[in-house]
């Protein structure tokens, strides 16, 4: 981190975002960078930040959690960034296996840093976009331009019957071209022979 007057400036930040969509259950992984990853540094665990950093123009994502490179989660009652031992009786980084279990587990606090490797967040507001937003899947035309297809389709149609009456009359004329040109042969032959 670097300090220009009195305000820390943040080097290049590097870390994926694990984005669950909870209309489909699904997780789309995205690996964010420069400019892209700033938009989260200095963030918090319950906050939301415009999707447009992962790809998702128009959605507004919220923060559920991340973890550091170690794989240290981090926890929304720990504030700051920093590493922190806590004792835990439950919940994000300790899973007891009996009743009354606590251990004391070093977890990271819950605002995003330089030293985050993953955030996970959850889309707000998920619709049937999101998987067009991430280019994931084409878009359904609306009903006017189903309509329009269907009219192109129609007109391409009568073209199509169109171009197909062309060229039988087309090959109609040539059949009757071919049959003067027999009969203007056999005349000729004929007027020969008289001759």
């Amino acid at each position: 981190m670097l300090f220009i007057g009195d305000r820390a400036q943040h080097g290049m930040a590097e870390f994926k975002i694990a984005v669950a969509d909870p209309a489909d259950g699904q997780t789309y992984q995205h690996e964010v960078d420069g400019q892209d990853a700033n938009r989260f540094l200095g963030r918090e665990i319950g906050e939301e930040v415009d999707g447009g950093a992962v790809g998702l123009d128009g959605y507004s994502i919220k923060l559920t959690g991340g973890s550091d490179e170690t794989g240290r989660p981090m926890r929304e009652d720990v504030p700051g960034a920093q590493i922190r031992e806590r004792l835990l009786e439950g919940g994000v980084g300790f899973n007891p296996s009996r009743d009354g279990e606590r251990e004391r587990i070093t977890v990271r606090g819950r605002q995003v840093s330089e030293e985050t490797a993953q955030v996970n967040a959850t889309i707000v507001d998920s619709d049937d976009n999101v998987r067009v937003a991430l280019g994931l899947e084409e878009p359904e035309p609306d009903a006017d331009e189903e309509a329009d297809a269907d009219n192109d389709e129609e007109s391409g149609d009568a073209e199509d019957t169109e171009d197909a009456e062309d060229a039988e009359e087309d090959a109609e004329d040539a059949e009757d071209a071919d049959a003067d040109d027999d009969t203007a042969d056999a005349d000729s032959d004929e007027d020969a022979e008289d001759a």
